[in-house]
Parts: C-alpha cells; structure tokens; sequence
C-alpha cells in the first residue's frame, strides 16, 4: 500500500495576475493574465504528497459557494480522500496574487471557510489521523485547530510536520514538543526565532534556537540555495537543483509534500530532503500552485538526466 499522509490545513481558490513588476502602495498597474487556479498551502501539499506517490486524506474546510465545488472536484481528480473535507456556510478560502516578470510574488488570503475548521471538527475525524504515517499541519486554519492537531498527532505516535506558513510571531512554547520536523523559509525562521535569516550562518543559529526551543528537527528552506537540515547535533546544508525559474509559487508546499511522502515510503530524511528539492524546484518551471507540482515521474526523470 502507498504511504499515509494526512494534511489538516487550508483550500483556497487563487485568483492570479502576472504584471511586469509587483505595484506600490497606491498604485495600479497593467496586468497580463489573470487565472483562477485551485490552492491554499493544506491543498497544495495534499496534491504534492498524491503526486509524489502517498495515499492522501485532506481534512479542512470549504465554502458552500461555486469555488468550494471546484476545490473539493480538484482534490478528487488527484485521488485525494475527502471524507473529512466538510462544506461550510459561507465563502471558500481566497488568495490574490500577483506574480512579476522575475517570478516574485505578492500575496493576500481571505481566510473564508479555513477559518472555520474547529478541533471538533478535527476531532469528529479522528479515524483518519489515526491511519496516518505522516501529519502534516500549515498556520493557515485558527492556531488553536493547529495546536489540536499537532498534541493529537504526538499522542497517536505519528510523524508530525509543521509548515509555519504564514507566520509573523513565534509559535506557542508548548507546540514544539509536539512537532518532528518544524518546516519554515527564510522569513519564518526569522519571525519564529526573533533572529535575522539572510544566510546559511544566519539560517544556522536560527535552526538551533528553534531547535532549543523543543522542535525535534528543522529544516529551513532557502529558495535558490536549498535547504539547511538540523537535528540538535548537526548541521547540512542541501544545495538546490538548478533550473529556470518561471514561478514560485508553491514551491514551499511542494518541498513539504514531496518530503512527506518521500519519508512516509521509508526514505532516509536525507533521501526525503533530496526528494523534496527535486520536485520543488521542477515547480518553479511551471507556472501556477497546483498545476506547477510535478508526478513522482517527473522526478524520477529529472533524477535520472
């Protein structure tokens, strides 16, 4: 049987523009596109986790509005359980981007139904984190849901991941001891530790605070430089494939998802990390949340060219 991942976190339905540059305060500009395309942080890594070869539970929130339909059909269409998806009264989850010629991007969420999702909910599903290898939880559904999850994931002995995204504050003291693999990028790092992020030093302390603080491990990814792994006794730092990037949005959630289904299939963490590199960077070549995370074939080739 494929691997177990469960994800607990956010849908949202992106509504993206590219423009030539991101617009000032005040300002507007031309755009070049616009396209509706199915994500949220919790769906995205539910798409990369099926796509990188795990069995996949999403547990979350949707709006009882046209794009909560074209959520959930999108999460089907990748083989996704969605018994603990629940429809809300209300709007689904939203997020304006704009995307610039140098495949930046600027973002704003409306929360929607992803504010909804509540621990009883979480906990009238308890059957499906019971079946998980791996937990998966993002900051993007109310914190006290996340720190439900991540308590009820530790009781239960499963793996558990935390993708701080987005996060502007530390995290609660008492959620480290609960979390296997804390999960952020540069500016997390930095709004979770209190310290700048801004190079493999910096990343270095940040790791090992965050790590003093009671996480069990941690990874920082880096964006075009890769990602730096810490467990408390070492330190290694993963340079990133090169590739030509076109857009990076998602990139973050396919990193997380391709490493959760890589080390629910028994991979090293190292093999995992690798893993996980290789899909995120294959996304920035594409454009797009989910249509931009590549299949477990399209790693395997890239690996093998």
């Amino acid at each position: 049987m494929p691997a177990k991942v469960v994800v607990v976190g956010s849908l949202n339905m992106d509504l993206v523009t590219r423009a030539q540059r991101l617009p000032h305060a005040g300002e507007t500009l031309h755009g070049e596109s616009f396209a509706t395309v199915s994500g949220g942080k919790g769906a995205n890594q539910a798409v990369a986790s099926a796509r990188l070869g795990a069995q996949v539970s999403m547990i979350g929130c949707v709006g009882d509005d046209a794009y909560g339909e074209q959520l959930r059909a999108a999460l089907l269409a990748e083989q996704i359980d969605c018994q603990a998806l629940t429809s809300v009264e209300g709007s689904s989850g939203v997020a304006l981007i704009v995307v610039d010629d140098n495949s930046q991007n600027a973002i704003v969420i409306v929360a929607g139904a992803n504010g909804q999702l509540t621990p009883g909910m979480v906990a009238g599903f308890d059957a499906v984190l019971a079946a998980a290898d791996v937990i998966i939880c993002q900051l993007e559904v109310p914190m006290h849901t996340v720190g439900y999850v991540l308590k009820r994931g530790r009781e239960l002995g499963k793996t558990v991941i935390l993708n701080p995204a987005p996060a502007t504050s530390p995290l609660p003291a008492d959620w480290y001891s609960s979390i296997d693999y804390l999960i952020p990028n540069e500016s997390e790092a930095s709004a979770l530790s209190g310290l700048p992020v801004d190079s493999l030093e910096s990343a270095e302390l940040a790791a090992s605070r965050l790590i003093a603080a009671g996480a069990g491990k941690v990874i920082i990814t880096l964006g075009s430089q890769g990602s730096l792994f810490a467990n408390g006794q070492s330190v290694e730092h993963f340079p990133a494939p090169k590739v030509k990037s076109v857009d990076t949005t998602a990139a973050g959630d396919t990193f997380v998802g391709g490493f959760a289904a890589a080390l629910a299939s028994g991979k090293s963490e190292v093999e995992a990390i690798r893993f996980g590199q290789v899909a995120a960077a294959l996304s920035v070549t594409r454009a797009g949340a989910q249509p931009s995370i590549p299949s477990l074939s399209d790693v395997q080739a890239f690996k093998a060219s």
